[in-house]
């Protein structure tokens, strides 16, 4: 099986669960990094742009697909014109990855989404698979774009699609916002997040793996859509105060009750308000979908995947 963007958070712990249940995995990566795998099962190849893929490796005897290089959030933005880069590589690469698979007769593409796809804020009804997508930015936009191609093609060629839509992802190695947040709790920095009263899901790494390695199998999961978390919702408020817990050896973090109103009105004038949604909105989602057609359910607890979190991040950092 082929998976793209194989040394990232996900893909990296993709390929080690992969090798390790028996499954000769062909691994793209777009440079060479010195944190691959190294399993006997495990073929390496390095495409620095998926758009050459026709040049790339034999696809020959690929079974399915697991594609999750894409491009993200981009912190300091620096194209002219954002949503036409988020298209060249999420839209239209993806588009190209899974012709050149469809022609290579792969019989299954597992393609990982977004839940920004469904929107970021649930208000008081959890986010479903078949809810109105409502993309609230270039980059879940061109997600959404992906999906819709995706179907459009999978109908055209009989290849199976699955869409995968995860919230936050945590876990060991994380990056970005959550190992912000550990390192500010490690630091004793004050936070003004103690009156947050909202409900946030989120995925452990190793839910996510499971999930994935289901799709990759399942005959119900084929040509649909699917959310995924850790079945456990909490506010950013409790999040803080359990990390907290586990980085400072059971003490509490220092949280100040700063009303939510004065929050928003300092996220704007800052133009902050996108990181001030994903700490006080509602995120929430439904996974009764998954649950019920897959007989899945997360193999580990909220509370099991802060703590393997909190580890990774005392023994590294």
């Amino acid at each position: 099986m082929l998976v793209t963007g194989a040394t990232g958070f996900i893909g990296h712990q993709l390929v080690k669960f992969l090798s390790q249940s028996g499954r000769n995995v062909l691994a793209v990566s777009r440079t060479r990094s010195n944190i691959r795998i190294v399993h006997p099962l495990v073929e390496w190849s390095c495409i620095p742009d998926l758009a050459t893929l026709n040049d790339g490796p034999s696809l020959d005897g690929v079974d399915s697909v697991v594609h999750l290089a894409a491009r993200v959030h981009i912190r300091t933005e620096t194209s002219n014109d954002p949503l036409a880069a988020y298209r060249q590589v999420n839209l239209r690469v993806t588009e190209l990855l899974a012709k050149v698979c469809a022609r290579s007769g792969v019989r299954r593409f597992v393609f990982i989404s977004s839940v920004g796809v469904n929107g970021n804020n649930s208000n008081s009804t959890p986010f479903t698979a078949e809810a109105t997508p409502s993309p609230h930015n270039a980059y879940t936009l061109s997600k959404w774009e992906a999906e819709q191609r995706l179907f459009e093609l999978g109908a055209g060629t009989g290849m199976e699609i699955v869409c995968i839509r995860p919230p936050l992802v945590y876990g060991p190695r994380v990056k970005a916002n959550f190992l912000l947040m550990m390192r500010w709790l490690t630091r004793k920095i004050p936070l003004p997040l103690a009156a947050t009263n909202n409900k946030r899901s989120l995925v452990s790494i190793t839910n996510l793996v499971d999930l994935i390695l289901t799709c990759l199998d399942h005959p119900d999961a084929a040509n649909k859509t699917f959310l995924v978390s850790d079945d456990e919702d909490i506010s950013t408020s409790d999040l803080l105060r359990q990390m907290g817990a586990l980085l400072r050896n059971g003490k509490i973090p220092n949280l100040l009750p700063v009303p939510i109103k004065l929050l928003e009105l300092g996220a704007k004038l800052t133009g902050k308000e996108e990181m001030a949604r994903s700490l006080l909105c509602n995120l929430q989602v439904d996974i009764s979908k998954t649950k019920r057609l897959l007989g899945w359910k997360p193999p580990i607890s909220l509370s099991n995947g802060l703590k393997k979190t909190a580890e990774w991040y005392l023994d590294h950092n």
